[in-house]
């Protein structure tokens, strides 16, 4: 029956393809290097960057099921985003943040230049729904000063706009297995000052695993104002409901053989994670002359959590507000030009949770309920970076760039329930960091650039990081530093049909922050020795045949990965040269892009997955794998005002059995083996229709 539905949907595409080769398609001979970058203080094309910086486009984003943000990210030579659920789900840049337990970490992340990463460094872009994105960029390592403590790199969202002097309404409904059902209303206004998006989306899924359904309420809003010949004002507002249960991981013979159970403990308590969680931020850029201007932006979060989990229920409140801003200056210098940009990011976080006992287990099939309260601690976080960044252009063909960033960061720790009388508040700071770097970039020739840079990244341990078994803050706890040394080449081919990518790097990393299991939910962190993230990143985007009747695009991207502990002590446990846990060896990435002139297009991606060392003594690998995922749309318009998008597909077309998601040096308590694996879905199908009223 599979074999079958997979060979009709190959034939559903085949016949998309040759009912659409008699019409015409529009040429794009547009570079990927030509674009410019909107994150970096310093506006800057693609090509002339001194650093490995990727760009996803809308229309990236749109060859995917439009529901996770994983297969698009894969696709980026030395990013890797494990998916094992909706909700779980960990993103590592070269090998950075790759032994975290359950969260992304090492890697800074905003929307529109708010910081979607918390005080103590945990990122959650999961719940930014896509339709609200129009590009990201992502600067893999620390080859930005002027974004704060991203050893790992950069991820920056960009809202989506509406085009200009364009006014619309979109219904979107997309379907598929396991009960997936996404519900989505847009619309849209500019003019010649105002540009204004908004979207309000419904997902919902009872996915393939036990205990794994899944419920996303959101609501974007974005807009622009042109309020001087000079002034621009804008606005961000978001708001996310989600109620999402929790399967969690499982061990490898139920990997192997019953794929969609959860974990018993999880499935007994129902456990689950839910939330309500505000965005917002108002920014202002001003021209204050032909060679000076300051954009400025305030910002505040706000979430409101509660998680049942079966070792005690977690009930938490994240409230915080920031501030950044940076000058740019444009001159001359000893006759060459040069741009700077000097700035600072502020921000300060309120952390409360409470801990209760959880009583499932006294009434059995009732699921999680809420006993006695044992913990409660309130945190302050703050962190200030203050940032100097600028461009000199050598000659007309070598650019240099260079800048230095200093950040403080600081933790309070109140425990409420112990001390409720004069309760005593144990602050810790890690002191300044300071993170230079300097880059060139040299033009070839037209279109082809070579690159060099030399960095300086950190990342400071997270609260519960610092905590002792005890309880109390470990003063003695270092941030992670690391050296980043890059050498790369960006080049166009074939007037611009071929592009190409290639980076060598090594980034070498002291004071390494590793996680020491002491419970069931408890970890304890230590400075452990160092490591060296090694590898080389390739990407090729092929533009093979572009005639007016149709265009075929073929790409491929690969990462080489040598990541290895250099000196790694837990304990009497000596791990030293060791492969670093938690990141594949090898990730390749093949595809096959197909666009007619009537509105038919076919998106192919094929992906490997090398094998992962499970554990730091590297006894235990998960299995390499490979995932096919097709999806086919045909775009056209009724009455000239009705803009209609019919698109089905199928991810995971080859029915593979893999490991989405791994947790890293599991510990089977008592008799019960490791439970290292979140398995990734079965095959998978999906479709969905849009109608948008255009004016």
């Amino acid at each position: 029956m599979k074999n079958y539905k997979l060979s009709f949907f190959i034939n559903f595409l085949f016949l998309f393809y040759f009912t659409s080769i008699f019409s015409q398609v529009e040429k794009d001979t547009v570079a990927l290097s030509e674009i410019t970058l909107k994150g970096s203080p310093i506006k800057n094309v693609l090509q002339n960057v001194a650093a490995s910086v990727s760009v996803i486009t809308i229309a990236d984003i749109n060859k995917s099921d439009g529901i996770i943000m994983t297969p698009v990210l894969n696709k980026i030579p030395g990013v890797t985003m494990q998916q094992g659920a909706l909700n779980t789900n960990r993103i590592t840049i070269r090998g950075i943040g790759a032994r975290s337990q359950y969260e992304t970490n090492k890697i800074k992340a905003y929307f529109d230049g708010i910081p979607l990463t918390s005080g103590e460094g945990e990122t959650t872009i999961d719940d930014i729904d896509l339709a609200s994105i129009e590009k990201i960029e992502i600067i893999k390592g620390p080859n930005s000063t002027s974004f704060g403590s991203g050893l790992g790199g950069v991820i920056q969202l960009f809202s989506r706009e509406t085009p200009l002097f364009e006014s619309f309404g979109k219904s979107t409904v997309t379907f598929g297995s396991f009960g997936l059902l996404q519900q989505r209303l847009s619309a849209g206004y500019s003019d010649s000052k105002a540009n204004v998006f908004t979207s309000y989306t419904d997902l919902e899924s009872d996915g393939f695993r036990a205990n794994s359904s899944y419920n996303r309420k959101s609501f974007n809003l974005h807009g622009k104002q042109k309020i001087s010949a000079n002034g621009i004002l804008s606005f961000l507002g978001t708001f996310t409901r989600l109620k999402a249960y929790i399967p969690s991981s499982i061990n490898e013979t139920d990997l192997k053989n019953n794929p969609e159970k959860a974990a018993a403990t999880w499935a007994a308590a129902q456990g689950f994670e839910s939330y309500d969680k505000f965005m917002f931020g108002l920014g202002y850029d001003h021209q204050l002359s032909k060679k000076c201007s300051i954009q400025t932006s305030v910002f505040s979060n706000f979430k409101d959590a509660y998680e049942p989990r079966p070792f005690d229920i977690l009930d938490e409140n994240i409230s915080s507000a920031g501030f950044r801003s940076n000058v740019n200056y444009k001159d001359q210098l000893f006759s060459l030009p040069f741009e700077l940009s000097f700035g600072t990011e502020l921000l300060t976080e309120k952390y409360e949770y409470s801990l209760f006992e959880n009583l499932y287990q006294s009434q059995r099939g009732q699921g999680s309920i809420q006993g006695d309260e044992f913990s409660a601690i309130k945190q302050n976080r703050k962190y200030t970076n203050y940032f100097l960044q600028m461009e000199l252009w050598i000659s007309k063909k070598l650019h240099l760039e260079t800048g230095v960033a200093l950040n403080t960061t600081k933790y309070s720790l109140e425990d409420v329930f112990k001390n409720n009388s004069g309760s005593q508040k144990m602050p810790f700071t890690f002191g300044n960091v300071w993170s230079p770097r300097v880059g060139l970039s040299y033009k070839i020739s037209k279109g082809k650039n070579m690159f060099t840079s030399v960095s300086k990244g950190f990342s400071v341990p997270s609260v519960a990081e610092t905590f002792t078994a005890e309880g109390q803050i470990n003063t003695n706890l270092k941030p992670e530093l690391g050296w980043n040394y890059e050498l790369g080449f960006k080049g166009n081919w074939l007037g611009n049909k071929v592009y190409t990518e290639v980076t060598f790097y090594t980034t070498q990393i002291e004071n390494l922050l590793v996680a020491r299991r002491t419970a069931n939910d408890q970890f304890v962190g230590i400075n452990a020795g160092s490591s060296s993230h090694t590898g080389l990143e390739f990407l090729v985007n092929y533009k093979i045949l572009e005639q007016t009747q149709l265009q075929i695009t073929p790409y491929f991207s690969c990462a080489v990965n040598n990541f290895k502990f250099k000196e790694f002590l837990d304990g009497d446990a000596d791990y030293s040269g060791n492969q670093l846990t938690g990141v594949p060896e090898k990730q390749f990435n093949f595809g096959l892009d197909l666009n007619t002139k009537n509105g038919f297009s076919v998106n192919t991606s094929f992906r490997t997955m090398g094998k992962i060392p499970l554990n730091d003594s590297n006894t235990k690998y998960s299995e390499r794998y490979s995932l096919l995922d097709l999806k086919t749309t045909y775009v056209f318009t009724i009455l000239k005002i009705l803009k209609t998008e019919l698109n089905t597909g199928i991810n995971n077309a080859l029915d593979t059995k893999y490991a989405a998601n791994i947790l890293p040096n599991a510990v089977g308590f008592g008799n019960a083996a490791p439970r290292y694996f979140y398995p990734g879905n079965p095959v998978n199908y999906y479709g969905g229709f849009s109608v948008a009223y255009v004016f």
